[in-house]
């Protein structure tokens, strides 16, 4: 049974993953961005159910996450808005060991509709398609929390894992945690960067202060500033955050893809050559 599926974030990490293989198996796919027709717009939420009309199901990625301000009403108010629209099926992208982001779960879970709650863990993709390219093409990798073993996890398993929930009605009322398959430190991954590309590539773990002073220097946006400390300290400070799971092997039958494989098909790719990484 083909559906029509609004991906709210289309075009993001995730979203564009995802449109990309309900396209392939032949569904109704809308894409949520601002520059769809029509437009979704997370500040916009008057022109929501022009964006919503007609869909059997949302994906819903909120920027930029669940944890800033105005995410919880936001997700309030779309709840209503599907809810008029006749939508039947919610699939959220959350974060694993995220606290505000759970709020916003509960407002999904208890919408009366169906759902599919998917708390992933820190991304793969922010190596190549995030903020820590920078360091990565300069030479230099800075950040906190050094020592903590983090299970990254493959946007392309969320993709896949996503578009399960959206057109299989068997993973209504779960809520999965992806994690990838073994834990790494940042200076581990960094290596492994290295190695695979060539490049020489030097870290340093700095504290959490360091780093948000760095960013100011650089003039980084304020509330981006707020989201990057929120979640070193909230996320990866938390313990419970370097648990393994077997969620994406539950769902898809396969092993999650490792940080190694990332690597070595990015790497293949030229995701990490300067004329590449300057055109996201």
């Amino acid at each position: 049974m083909k559906r029509n599926i609004l991906v709210i974030g289309g075009t993001g990490k995730t979203g564009k993953r995802i449109v990309k293989l309900l396209n392939n198996l032949g569904h109704q796919v809308r894409v949520g961005s601002r520059k769809g027709n029509p437009a979704f717009d997370w500040h916009h939420p008057e022109g929501w159910s022009a964006a919503i009309k007609g869909m059997e199901a949302l994906y819903i990625s909120y920027q930029p996450d669940l944890a800033v301000s105005g995410a919880l009403e936001a997700i309030e108010e779309l709840v209503k808005v599907a809810k008029k629209s006749n939508v039947k099926k919610l699939v959220l992208l959350s974060g694993k060991g995220e606290r505000e982001a759970q709020l916003c779960e509960q407002l999904v879970i208890h919408s009366g509709l169906d759902y599919t709650i998917v708390r992933a863990n820190w991304f793969n993709q922010n190596f190549s398609e995030n903020f820590l390219v920078e360091g990565i093409l300069n030479g230099h990798v800075a950040l906190p929390y050094a020592e903590a073993k983090i299970p990254f996890v493959d946007a392309n398993d969320i993709a896949e894992v996503a578009v399960s929930a959206l057109i299989d009605d068997k993973h209504n009322g779960e809520i999965y945690q992806l994690t990838g398959p073994e834990g790494l430190t940042f200076e581990e991954a960094v290596h492994m960067i290295s190695k695979a590309s060539g490049r020489e590539i030097q870290f340093t773990g700095i504290s959490v202060k360091a780093y948000v002073a760095a960013m100011r220097q650089k003039n980084v946006p304020e509330d981006f500033i707020w989201l990057i400390e929120y979640l070193f300290t909230e996320v990866l400070g938390n313990p419970d955050n370097s648990e393994i799971t077997n969620d994406i092997e539950q769902v898809l039958s396969r092993k999650p893809i490792g940080f190694k494989e990332y690597v070595e098909k990015s790497v293949n790719n030229g995701v990490w050559n300067h004329a590449s990484v300057s055109s996201h």
